[in-house]
């Protein structure tokens, strides 16, 4: 029996990083050649662009096989033109060394190109809270100023709200909850060092989101204090913070005083793999129990040291 071959075709790495939008413009627009040069960085791009493995995979892609999809662009009044999306495939033929990249030119207002920018970066799979709060942030300006929102299927199109607030009509064509948008841009009011400890992992969404209600100088307060507590605010901290501040009695004492209230969850641990000791323990003991006997152990141990030293001390005077 003969079998018969499956012809598979699989994405390429560059395919990877643009999304569905640009791929399917990329059939029915002229794609021009330009000087990588002459190609400038969206103004206020939110989305990083990082030196990682996947750049380093890009830029492989791009060595063997060029740029298979074309960067977005506008011609701006300087003879420029602006980068509306393919941020990362830009930075990869730079590293590659090409001189030109093919891109499409198109005519969009200010407006039209932040909805478009957000929308094609939106599409990565690795985006900081940093990054998605200032896209949403800049993508729902954007919808408040046209007054009207942009279809994802035909982004030129306007579209009337029928009233509805812009930021229902972003969840919707986002595809998330209006919660989350404004979870979200509400990050965007903290002070640069604390953003970062949430983009890090550092310090989670709530505290963030509670913290972001201070005001600058108090939130210079906090990143003192943290510091100098080398840990980050608990919700119920960050809640309390915002609470005192609200009422205008916020201090940088009263600040460094709640920091300085113990919080369960960043006691720091120390963990030891239960299979390197499990041949200390009978069958069945639970964490508590191996806990007590691990601690009866090392009291044990430190009587044992304490006892050896002192004649160890001994010896010494007898000699």
């Amino acid at each position: 029996m003969v079998k018969k071959k499956v012809n598979i075709s699989l994405p390429s790495v560059d395919e990877l990083f643009t999304s569905q939008v640009e791929r399917d413009s990329k059939g029915s627009s002229v794609v021009q050649l330009l000087p990588v040069a002459s190609i400038v960085p969206f103004p206020n791009h939110p989305f990083g662009v990082r030196d990682d493995q996947d750049m380093e995979q890009l830029v492989e892609s791009i060595q063997e096989h060029g740029i298979l999809s074309p960067l977005t662009v506008r011609a701006a009044s300087d003879g420029t033109f602006e980068l509306i999306s393919g941020h990362r495939r830009k930075h990869a033929a730079e590293i590659a060394g090409l001189v030109d990249v093919p891109c499409i030119i198109k005519d969009l207002t200010d407006d039209e190109a932040v909805i478009e920018m957000v929308d094609s970066n939106l599409q990565r799979e690795t985006i900081l809270p940093s990054e998605r709060a200032f896209a949403y942030s800049m993508r729902l300006e954007a919808m408040k100023r046209q007054g009207f929102r942009s279809d994802r299927t035909c982004a030129q199109l306007a579209h009337k709200s029928g009233g509805r607030k812009s930021r229902d009509i972003l969840a919707e064509e986002l595809g998330v909850s209006k919660d989350m948008i404004r979870r979200y841009i509400r990050l965007t009011n903290l002070i640069p060092e604390l953003l970062a400890l949430v983009d890090e992992g550092r310090m989670k969404m709530q505290p963030a989101i509670a913290i972001s209600y201070l005001k600058k100088d108090e939130q210079q307060w906090l990143l003192e204090a943290i510091g100098s507590q080398a840990c980050t605010p608990s919700h119920a901290q960050a809640v309390k913070m915002r609470r005192y501040s609200e009422e205008g009695t916020l201090t940088s004492a009263l600040v460094h005083s709640i920091m300085e209230e113990e919080k369960p969850n960043q006691v720091e641990q120390f963990k030891i793999p239960r299979k390197s000791i499990s041949r200390f323990f009978k069958e069945g003991m639970s964490n508590m129990e191996m806990n007590a006997r691990i601690i009866k152990a090392l009291e044990l141990l430190e009587a044992a040291e304490t006892k050896r030293d002192c004649l160890a001390e001994e010896e010494v005077h007898d000699g």
